[in-house]
């Protein structure tokens, strides 16, 4: 791999670059792979690592491992099930800012503003308290089915997905108390996983780059709650996109540079802006076990300007006590939520997340608002693939149990033909983790796994 010149000329000015080894570490052929476990649906020691053997822990990360070797994930239903996340171990680091700068023990309001393909914010779900909202946004239309899918096989209810420009979200005065920046880049501290990134990186691309990250930061900051804590990161290693950031954000606006503990064994390397001194961490991937990677954290010391904006009409529904009555029996004892309803899909939140949905309905373009629970057809619930991949379905609905080779089968969405079992809806199950619905009929079943989600990929 053929690091650009340019690229290492201009890391010379970036604290802790070692040229000869970072040099060598492109030209090597190992890559280390890591996940994220799922605390919602995985949390046997024992049972993670019989499915992965030879676990190591992440050590800046309460889910993370690193894989002694890389699996087909596309074969492995616990995959498809959303028992763990497939992440770059680097960027995990984003859990220890937010324990040692968030407010988690309470319920909170968080934006995770570049949010596809959904890891970040899967991450931050299972660190923060669950009654809080997590608004996963994502401005580019093609990238948002792959970031609802992921989040939906997550199987949490507090997510909320929109589709919007970060300058409308200035219209949210002071409404979230966390706001995630992941902001896009020149991507070089990916180049390893992603060689082709190489032919579009260029020194002007690095400065476009720049230009947008300053756009998207002013536009969402009005957004953060004073005192709120803004988390921005890239996976660049360039000085322009990163500190020379931190210093522009510490001219611009009212924040303060929050320092990150870190284990001098984690090999991070902890850097501090040219003109205001802001913290900042740099990973480099021949001295961390990760991919390239860069972050800082900020507290928002003022207040912000309010913004005129006009006001759209809410968009969904309450639900009848008729309608509740029907969708009662397909949940387990979950007295705390509250149910919204939109062109006769039902969707179940936390009471305190819900509260949340009308200022956000009346702002931006919801894509997905907690857990759909299905659609409501003649005083029925057709249930959803959601509810299926949930922790809120009721253990007594009646399941299939598959083994590895017609688990695979039903993800293809190919028909299966269940001996003996009685007509009706059935959650198919893998290793007891719901995957999705087949619907039994007296002489066939369908396979109701969506067509979208279905494995493509002969092999397994």
């Amino acid at each position: 791999m053929q690091i650009p010149d340019t690229l290492i000329e201009s890391l010379k000015k970036a604290r802790g670059f070692l040229e000869e080894s970072f040099i060598k570490v492109h030209e090597s052929s190992e890559h280390q792979s890591s996940i994220r476990t799922n605390p919602l649906k995985w949390r046997d020691p024992e049972e993670i690592q019989m499915a992965f053997p030879g676990l190591e822990p992440v050590p800046w990360s309460s889910f993370g491992h690193y894989l002694k070797q890389r699996p087909v994930f596309t074969f492995d239903p616990l995959f498809h099930a959303g028992t763990y996340y497939v992440q770059e171990a680097s960027s995990m680091f984003i859990e220890q800012a937010l324990r040692n700068q968030g407010q988690i023990s309470k319920p909170i309001n968080a934006l995770d503003l570049c949010a596809a393909p959904g890891g970040k914010s899967t991450l931050f779900q299972s660190i923060l308290s669950p009654d809080s909202l997590m608004v996963s946004n994502e401005v580019i239309r093609t990238r948002v089915p792959i970031l609802t899918e992921n989040l939906n096989k997550w199987g949490a209810m507090n997510f909320v997905v929109t589709q919007n420009d970060p300058s409308d979200f200035g219209s949210l005065e002071e409404f979230f108390d966390l706001l995630l920046i992941d902001a896009p880049c020149s991507g070089s501290g990916l180049f390893r996983r992603e060689p082709e990134l190489i032919s579009e990186w260029s020194p002007s691309q690095v400065q476009l780059c720049s230009r947008r990250q300053q756009r998207i930061i002013t536009d969402a900051l009005p957004a953060l709650k004073s005192g709120g804590l803004l988390i921005y990161s890239t996976c660049s290693y360039s000085v322009e996109e990163n500190e020379e950031i931190l210093d522009w954000m510490a001219e611009s606006f009212e924040l303060e540079s929050l320092r990150i503990p870190i284990d001098p064994d984690w090999k991070i390397f902890e850097t501090q802006s040219t003109d205001k001194s802001c913290f900042g961490y740099r990973f480099y991937p021949d001295q961390v076990r990760g991919e390239g990677f860069f972050l800082a954290a900020f507290r928002k010391t003022g207040s912000s300007i309010g913004i005129a904006y006009k006001k759209k009409q809410f968009s969904f529904e309450r639900i009848s006590k008729k309608e509740d009555a029907v969708i009662r029996p397909w949940l387990d004892d979950q007295t705390e939520l509250s149910f919204l309803k939109k062109e006769q899909m039902v969707y179940a939140l936390p009471v305190i997340a819900a509260k949340q949905i009308e200022s956000l309905s009346s702002t931006l373009y919801l894509k997905k608002a907690g857990i759909c629970l299905g659609k409501l057809s003649s005083n029925e619930l057709l249930p959803s693939p959601e509810l299926a991949l949930s922790k809120i379905l009721n253990k007594n609905i009646p399941s299939l149990d598959l083994g590895l080779e017609d688990g695979l089968r039903y993800l293809r969405r190919e028909d299966l033909h269940p001996a003996g079992v009685r007509p009706g809806w059935r959650l198919v199950r893998y290793k007891e983790h719901g995957l999705g619905w087949i619907k039994v009929l007296s002489n066939r079943s369908n396979n109701y796994y969506p067509q979208e989600w279905r494995i493509r990929k002969a092999g397994g």
